[in-house]
């Protein structure tokens, strides 16, 4: 049943973020348009590995699997009725789009979301399926970006910012403030930064809650850009993260000067502490993330002594992983801890080697998942040849149990890689 949103006495001012937060209080408390309250947790197991007690909030459990569609749900009801007759129009690969279109969707009002040529056909078919219209234009989010604009001065329909806008900061910042009604003793909130909304709005939110507390902003190290300017520096920009919901070439201008003031630090993480925090939220949670909603747990990765003792609070802004993706850092997690090993073995080549190779193995508790046999293309002498064998282990130390095993029945064993 559509929703409907509730229209302040005088519009939130658009420049005027005291004004939006007033608005967005009102929207919260009336229930914020059904979007929810969603767990915000403990975790013993990662507080273990951390050495700091965490507690997590779950965006990732929204209807559109991201936070995203807070602060496009406080814009949309910001939206004067003329407004509303016009229409909405957005730019986005991902989160923003699905959250414009499903609250659009629920409004009556008409939304076109401009997605960037290559988005993923899974992410254009849910943004269709929640109501939207879809314009593929642009190589990038740039490019795509400047199409909406476009559009939006050729129709008159209202462009929706997804992060340099007060309303959607303020949207953003309802999450702090659950965070910090259920926990309140919280010390530090651990934020993700990308265009910057989510840090203003929950900095900000955090800020008028418990003035104390400690604002720690992480961006990915090949998309430094709001770094640079906080440490005044000249770190390249650009390249492949996982990462991808927070590689953002510029801030707001609106939340650079926000978080410029607002934020007591801001990290970077690598590329493997983003892979190795995705698979703890898996391993330790059981909850799917995905990269950018991972980037707060990986900036407590790279800088353990820093959060030491404290009560952190850690945000998994968004859970649209693509399957392939996630498929392939299970099984680079399991390499890395030796559960799982890829062996090259040399064999004589007569009957019976292959047999007594899986004897030892299946001895010894391993595993087989796969084997490549190798005569042809080898340099081998003829009557020699070898096996790649994939093998499943409990953990490293049993690993290395079989290894030993294998090469004390007398087999040549070395590491094939992964």
């Amino acid at each position: 049943m559509p929703h409907t949103a509730l229209k302040p006495t005088t519009p939130a001012p658009p420049d005027d973020l005291a004004g939006a937060f007033a608005f967005v209080d009102t929207l919260h408390a009336a229930g914020m348009g059904g979007i929810l309250n969603s767990p915000c947790l403990p975790s013993p197991a990662l507080s273990q590995v951390l050495g700091c007690e965490v507690v997590v909030k779950l965006e990732n459990l929204q209807a559109t699997g991201s936070f995203k569609e807070r602060g496009a749900y406080a814009r949309l009801s910001a939206l004067t009725p003329a407004e509303r007759e016009r229409g909405v129009v957005a730019a986005s690969a991902g989160n923003h789009a699905q959250g414009v279109a499903r609250h659009a969707g629920a409004m009556g009002i008409k939304a076109t979301i401009v997605m960037p040529r290559g988005t993923p056909t899974v992410k254009v078919n849910q943004t269709r399926a929640l109501g939207a219209e879809v314009d593929i234009a642009g190589a990038d989010f740039d490019a795509a970006k400047a199409h909406a604009l476009s559009l939006s001065e050729e129709t008159g329909a209202v462009f929706i910012h997804p992060f340099d806008d007060p309303v959607v900061i303020a949207g953003q910042g309802t999450l702090a403030v659950e965070m910090l009604a259920e926990h309140p003793d919280l010390d530090t909130l651990v934020l993700p930064v990308g265009g910057g909304g989510l840090a203003s709005g929950c900095g900000l939110a955090a800020r008028r809650i418990k003035p104390g507390i400690e604002l720690v902003g992480v961006q990915a190290d090949l998309f430094p850009a709001f770094a640079n300017l906080y440490h005044r520096r000249d770190r390249a920009v650009g390249g492949f993260t996982l990462a991808e919901g927070i590689a953002v070439r510029e801030p707001g201008q609106r939340t650079r000067q926000v978080l410029l003031e607002l934020l007591d630090d801001v990290l970077l993480v690598d590329e493997r502490q983003i892979e190795r925090a995705l698979n703890l939220f898996i391993s330790h949670l059981r909850v799917l993330p995905e990269g950018a909603g991972a980037a707060g747990l990986a900036g407590v990765l790279a800088a353990p002594e820093r959060f030491a003792g404290k009560r952190v609070g850690l945000v998994l802004t968004g859970g649209n992983v693509d399957t392939r993706l996630l498929s392939s850092l299970l099984l680079r997690d399991l390499a890395r801890s030796r559960r799982l090993a890829r062996l090259r073995i040399e064999l004589v080549d007569v009957p019976g080697q292959l047999s007594a190779v899986s004897e030892v193995i299946a001895e010894a508790g391993g595993n087989v998942t796969d084997v490549a046999y190798h005569k042809t293309f080898s340099d081998l002498p003829a009557k020699v040849t070898y096996i790649d064998i994939s093998l499943e282990a409990q953990d490293a130390a049993h690993m290395d149990r079989i290894e030993t095993a294998l090469r004390e029945a007398g087999f040549r064993v070395e590491p094939a890689g992964y």
